[in-house]
């Protein structure tokens, strides 16, 4: 079927591509790669990915391609769930003889209540998809296809049998040529990786537990499933050929240090190819590993701190100890790797008290830059379950993104409210990077380059613009 993957037009500047993690606008403008669409893509001969939001294209732009199309596949999410059902049925209206299903978290966790909500989806497809939407586009009948929930004739709607994960991860085809193919990588940019990057994955599944992470509890599952090294060393190949102007490689696996002697043989093959990198990590790799990292490329890394409280920790299932989560992060200063520290306000058991532990914490391991997050309670995952028993969120403050795309605090206690959580992100930022060493330590960075110099500078008029926007919508 000629075949067309779509990530939908949404709010201005919301990341929907982050389907790991949190799905919104962030505080500093920032798009991830659309991998998880742009993997089946690769399976489906002349297909075509359209990553519509960091390409700024609207609907009017997205439809004249559906006219010669079979079939449309859309990435969706919780909070962009509603904007992309209305492209299905502009997309129907179009081309009223197209097949369109969907793919992500929320269709996985969710799959009758997603097709009875639109009912010109015609089918969407659960937990691991990539070969559930490869026998689609080769025209199966829908009632073989494992993975599969869809509109039966008489309007019913149809589970079909779960598929089984995959476990050879070499079976996937590399996702740097469909980049290649359809989208312009100069469009994605992070604050704290370098410009322009690349990201893509060297397996699927994290061993920890934590009850906010989507992906693990809804698609890729707890068991780390690796691709061999050989197979992540000749996409890198490939990629250093194709994309000369890219100054760093980003592995997008929840974690990739799951496994240390993998990631030890992988950071020795890398550093055969000169080629810098980053990568997410769970704050208790041992220096061994770290000095091995350090020495082949590894430049920095993402890091779910979480909280700086170990009772909270300890309640999101986090499997981290405060103690051994410093030791770690001074072990990475002393090696020279830099840390993008990941924090989240309003977990369990957050308190006043708490949130000012954390922001303390924060400035005392000193990450090279931060990110803030609001506990965000997913379908699908057990902190959703918990807060629903617990009575933590109600109808008003159920959604996890306004209208605009911003992120708000849906969770609340009876000592924290909605409010109490949502504003202390703001203080957070300010405490941590409103201090003098801070300070210094951005302009030097600043002074030394030239192209940092300018974009900080825009990050930052995007950072305060964002902090103007958060208050309005708390009014």
């Amino acid at each position: 079927m000629r075949t067309l993957f779509l990530q939908a037009p949404s709010f201005e500047g919301f990341d929907g591509g982050a389907g790991a993690r949190y799905q919104n606008r962030r505080e500093i403008k920032s798009f991830w790669y659309p991998t998880w669409l742009a993997q089946p893509a690769a399976m489906v001969e002349g297909s075509k990915l359209i990553d519509a939001p960091p390409h700024r294209l609207s609907l009017a732009d997205v439809l004249p391609e559906v006219k010669d199309r079979d079939l449309v596949v859309l990435h969706t999410s919780t909070p962009s769930f509603s904007s992309d059902v209305k492209t299905v049925r502009a997309l129907k209206a179009a081309n009223p003889n197209l097949k369109v299903g969907m793919i992500g978290a929320k269709v996985a966790v969710d799959a009758a209540g997603s097709l009875d909500s639109c009912q010109e989806l015609d089918f969407v497809a659960r937990n691991e998809f990539d070969f559930t939407i490869k026998e689609v586009a080769e025209g199966r009948d829908f009632g073989s296809i494992d993975g599969l929930s869809y509109r039966g004739r008489d309007g019913r709607i149809v589970h079909n049998k779960e598929r089984q994960l995959l476990h050879n991860m070499d079976e996937l085809p590399f996702v740097s040529p469909v980049y290649k193919r359809d989208l312009v990588i100069e469009n994605y940019f992070i604050g704290y990786m370098r410009h322009p990057y690349l990201s893509f994955y060297t397996g699927r599944g994290c061993k920890s537990r934590c009850t906010f992470c989507l992906w693990p509890q809804t698609v890729g599952g707890h068991a780390y499933r690796t691709r061999s090294v050989g197979h992540v060393i000749e996409e890198l190949k490939y990629a250093k050929q194709a994309f000369p102007q890219v100054r760093e490689i980003f592995f997008d696996d929840d974690t990739l240090t799951d496994n240390l002697p993998r990631v030890e043989e992988l950071a020795r093959e890398i550093g055969k190819l000169g080629i810098t990198w980053a990568c997410n990590a769970k704050g208790n790799v041992p220096r061994k590993t770290l000095e091995v990292m350090a020495a082949n490329g590894c430049r920095l890394f993402v890091v779910g701190y979480e909280s700086g409280n170990q009772q909270i920790l300890h309640n999101i299932k986090k499997g981290m100890l405060i103690d051994v989560a410093k030791k770690f992060t001074k072990d990475c200063h002393e090696l020279g790797i830099k840390i993008h520290g990941t924090f989240i306000l309003g977990l369990p058991g957050e308190t006043k008290e708490t949130i000012q532990q954390t922001i303390k914490f924060a400035t005392e391991i000193n990450p090279h830059t931060i990110q803030i997050s609001l506990a965000a309670p997913y379908p699908g995952t057990h902190l959703y379950k918990e807060a629903k028993e617990n009575g933590w969120f109600d109808t008003n403050n159920a959604d996890l993104v306004d209208e605009n795309g911003i992120q708000i605090a849906p969770l609340h206690y009876p000592h924290l409210s909605h409010s109490e959580i949502f504003h202390s992100v703001e203080d957070f930022y300010k405490k941590f990077y409103f201090r003098a060493p801070k300070i210094a330590s951005i302009v030097n960075e600043m002074v030394r380059s030239p192209q940092m110099m300018k974009r900080r500078l825009r990050e930052g008029v995007e950072f305060f613009q964002f902090l103007k926007e958060r208050r309005e919508a708390a009014l």
